[in-house]
């Protein structure tokens, strides 16, 4: 039993340090002192940090403290989107979808957006809404989706998903809006999202 008791104070130990160790890289970067933050990132990152390896990734996809890398920057983006790291998952769906040091694929980043999206992040909430109002990447051209979508991104400070809710709303049924206040209501983060609505099609 004592064991398992040091075992477990050694594992929240390293959990601490780690923490602590990205606050400083975060804070280091944020004050543009971009070596100081990659000494402190690269450690934590190659041991499976999803923070570090997201805020490294961006230091090489902008190129800050390291020459600019979109391959390098893909690979760090895409071991913390694996890890769950939502801000990550939106960034390799953005590198998908641009063709950023990848093959454009609409439908790889329609797949990274949704896992980012269904923790309630707004930027790809806004996007998908986008790719299912325009039917991109192979997606239904769904109006309803869209502003479910948008209406979830603008309740989470997303200017641009209020103003295309806005729009599209002008354009919408009174039957198509109710569903799509309704699917809002009734989603909650962490869950799938719908992939097609009754009405929007």
């Amino acid at each position: 039993m004592k064991k398992i008791i040091l075992a477990f104070i050694l594992i929240l130990g390293g959990q601490r340090a780690a923490l602590a160790g990205f606050a400083e890289g975060a804070t280091a970067y944020n004050s543009k002192n971009y070596q100081q933050a990659y000494k402190e990132v690269v450690p934590l990152a190659q041991a499976g940090n999803a923070d570090a390896e997201h805020l490294l990734g961006l230091m090489y996809y902008m190129g800050r403290g390291v020459p600019q890398d979109y391959k390098l920057a893909l690979g760090w983006h895409r071991k913390a989107a694996q890890r769950g790291k939502a801000d990550a998952q939106y960034v390799v769906g953005a590198m998908y979808y641009t063709g950023n040091a990848v093959i454009q694929d609409y439908k790889q980043a329609v797949v990274w957006f949704r896992k980012a999206a269904e923790q309630g992040h707004a930027e790809a909430q806004q996007v998908l809404g986008l790719m299912y109002r325009y039917h991109i990447g192979g997606m239904p051209q769904d109006v309803v989706i869209a502003y479910m979508l948008w209406n979830l991104a603008a309740a989470n400070g997303s200017a641009n998903a209020a103003e295309q809710r806005a729009a599209v709303v002008r354009k919408m049924t009174s039957e198509q809006i109710e569903e799509g206040q309704a699917l809002s209501a009734r989603w909650k983060p962490g869950t799938p999202l719908p992939k097609q609505s009754r009405t929007g099609g």
